[in-house]
């Protein structure tokens, strides 16, 4: 099975600093929606103003060996998962990983290509199991291994997902940017994006306003 993660590169995320994963369909697992969290982080923990229901989640779209494991996960790929839905794992920066774990059952998430020659939002899914530990971290041969967490204290945490729908349009982040800039000046609704202030974070908070903005350009054509 593969498995993909986030490595921020270009403009939209600069260093591993927030590397998110593939997710690898773990059966019956990933067709359970009971919540099971691990150590849920309040909102004052992780940097975030408000306790919000919407995010942005990273991954990348095109093969990339790592590991000699292909860490390519795009939302086409989600959606050829059983029952649409898969593990969100490989996430290795405590600002995500503490994003993951504020997570509630059923929140909306824009799924985001990243390392490609163009991001941006390519769809929509939702939140199907709370926090959970990834299994990942366990495993020598994964690209996410990390020897020093111990199975009795895991460090790191996953969500399970379902895709939702793709977007009526893919929103590059190019349009994002140009909007960005403008709001900086206007006070419009995607002036402190965290797309744009926490470049290399692979799981972002959003604001309702920036999440309803958002969906709205799907109506619009791009100027």
């Amino acid at each position: 099975m593969r498995r993909a993660r986030r490595r921020p590169a270009g403009p939209d995320t600069k260093g591993p600093e927030g590397k998110r994963t593939k997710a690898q369909n773990l059966g019956g697992a990933s067709a359970q929606v009971e919540n099971s969290s691990l150590q849920k982080t309040p909102a004052s923990e992780d940097g975030g103003e408000a306790l919000s229901s919407y995010w942005l989640m990273k991954s990348e779209p095109d093969s990339r060996l790592e590991k000699g494991v292909d860490v390519k996960f795009s939302i086409e790929d989600l959606q050829a998962q059983p029952r649409q839905t898969t593990c969100w794992d490989g996430v290795r920066n405590y600002q995500a990983r503490n994003f993951l774990r504020a997570m509630r059952l059923d929140e909306e998430a824009f799924f985001y290509h990243s390392n490609c020659r163009e991001p941006g939002i390519a769809g929509l899914m939702k939140i199907v199991k709370e926090a959970y530990p990834d299994h990942t971290q366990f495993e020598k041969n994964s690209p996410h291994y990390d020897s020093s967490s111990k199975e009795d204290n895991p460090k790191w945490s996953m969500v399970d997902v379902q895709f939702v729908r793709m977007m009526r349009r893919f929103i590059p982040l190019a349009e994002l940017r140009a909007h960005h800039e403008a709001h900086k000046a206007s006070g419009g609704p995607l002036k402190n994006m965290a797309l744009f202030t926490r470049q290399r974070l692979s799981v972002q908070r959003l604001t309702r306003e920036e999440f309803d903005f958002i969906l709205s350009l799907e109506e619009k054509e791009p100027s």
